[in-house]
């Protein structure tokens, strides 16, 4: 989907192009590459919601599972509209959606225009409804004859919503979807299995529990596993030759395999580790394997055990826990700006977790997958590597005392090494 601005002078398009949230679009930069499914994996879930949505009965569905189960990869398979957990703002949400339509059916964007000509106040002063209304619905009733149907995701409902900001919103698009004259649109939701998600969908929409039990799961992940490690093994031909000599043991494959359970966000964490630049992937192997598990797909242990491999943990851990506290995600340059005295271990430290912090360089960083963010707060789950509040704001506080005295030394050599602002007067007997 294209994101350059419309080719129009048109100041009332501007009106939306301005509210709309891109981390929250579906093929969004800030979320490069996409999460999508490994080919050959999550085939009869795949298959089981592609039948949902080809019944055209406008099925909502609910992909309900604990985090790292791979719900928003599912989700992204079936997607064209997108509104991501990225896009935090609730304000704009509903632009978000419109936006994207526009794009995807340019005859329904003059009927947006002129909604918000008829009524400048729909952005950003009215309620959702009444954007929903103006700037969804009454648009794509001039689409009601299309035949194929199409798919709105809202991720991770629990991490962007009160319940009662969660229970207005599900009842706002099942509803005002769900029109005769509109075409045929389905509705999916990701969340975790929180009670007052579940209070807040309808029962008519079909939910999909996501299990890391269940043998077609725990055998997609052993596949995503062993396709990774071989081509780990194939692309460093001076560790392994030409032809790669076989990696890792069979005994070893099974010990990671039983590791990861059925969450694919450990599988992933784990390639990403190994494979980590400037470090032997057999040594990084081994660390892994050395720590026994006693249950699958524990991932707070792996946590720790890649916090506990950096030469600094408790830089690690401030700066991990600084990073939650922050009001706004920063830029990387920012943080790196912020956490001057240690730099070096912020890069390290969003290389290690790079599967579950979102950084694409150049936009804001942010620590994106419940997973990672629930382990830093939760004190029983982090151990000796939990950072409170108190510590990580004083933290915060230090950092930013410390960027302010190095802005006014700049400054101050700066006046002091700059040439006179008078001109010079020379006398002439």
């Amino acid at each position: 989907m294209d994101f350059a601005h419309p080719s129009s002078s048109s100041k009332v398009w501007n009106c939306i192009y301005n509210a709309v949230d891109f981390s929250g679009i579906f093929d969004s930069q800030s979320r490069q590459p996409h999460s999508r499914c490994m080919e050959n994996t999550r085939v009869a879930l795949r298959k089981s919601i592609t039948q949902i949505l080809d019944q055209r009965d406008r099925t909502n569905i609910l992909l309900n599972g604990f985090a790292g189960v791979g719900k928003t990869s599912i989700a992204e398979e079936a997607c064209c509209y997108f509104s991501h957990k990225h896009a935090q703002k609730g304000v704009a949400i509903i632009p978000t959606i419109a936006y994207q339509l526009a794009l995807a059916f340019p005859r329904i964007r003059e009927d947006i225009v002129k909604a918000l000509e008829n009524d400048s106040s729909l952005l950003p002063g009215k309620s959702h409804a009444d954007q929903m209304q103006e700037l969804v619905i009454k648009p794509l009733e001039t689409l009601r004859f299309r035949e194929e149907p199409c798919a709105i995701v809202i991720d991770a409902l629990d991490e962007c919503f009160s319940s009662e900001e969660a229970a207005r919103l599900v009842t706002l698009l099942t509803d005002a979807l769900a029109g005769p004259s509109l075409p045929f649109i389905h509705v999916i939701f990701t969340s975790r299995p929180e009670a007052h998600i579940r209070a807040a969908i309808p029962s008519s929409v079909h939910e999909i529990f996501l299990t890391t039990c269940d043998e077609d799961t725990t055998q997609d992940v052993r596949l995503f596993l062993r396709a990774s490690l071989d081509k780990t093994r194939t692309i460093h031909p001076v560790v392994f030759g030409q032809p790669p000599i076989p990696w890792p043991s069979e005994v070893e494959f099974e010990t990671l395999a039983f590791k990861a359970g059925g969450l694919f966000v450990y599988a992933a964490m784990v390639m990403n580790f190994i494979s980590g630049s400037g470090h032997h992937l057999q040594e990084r192997q081994e660390l892994l394997l050395r720590e026994k598990s006693t249950v699958g797909a524990d991932i707070d242990q792996l946590y720790r055990q890649i916090i506990g491999t950096s030469k600094d943990p408790l830089a690690h851990c401030r700066m991990l826990a600084s990073i939650i506290r922050l009001e706004r995600p920063l830029p990387l340059a920012e943080l790196q700006e912020l956490f001057c005295a240690d730099k070096r271990s912020l890069d390290m430290m969003l290389e290690a977790f790079s599967p579950v912090i979102l950084n694409d360089g150049a936009g804001r960083v942010e620590i994106y997958h419940a997973s990672f963010r629930d382990f830093l707060k939760n004190p029983l789950r982090s151990k000796q590597y939990h950072i409170d509040h108190l510590h990580a704001d004083e933290y915060l506080a230090c950092c930013c005392l410390d960027f302010i005295t190095r802005q006014d030394s700049i400054r101050t050599r700066a006046i002091i090494l700059s040439p006179s602002p008078y001109p010079s007067v020379s006398c002439v007997s």
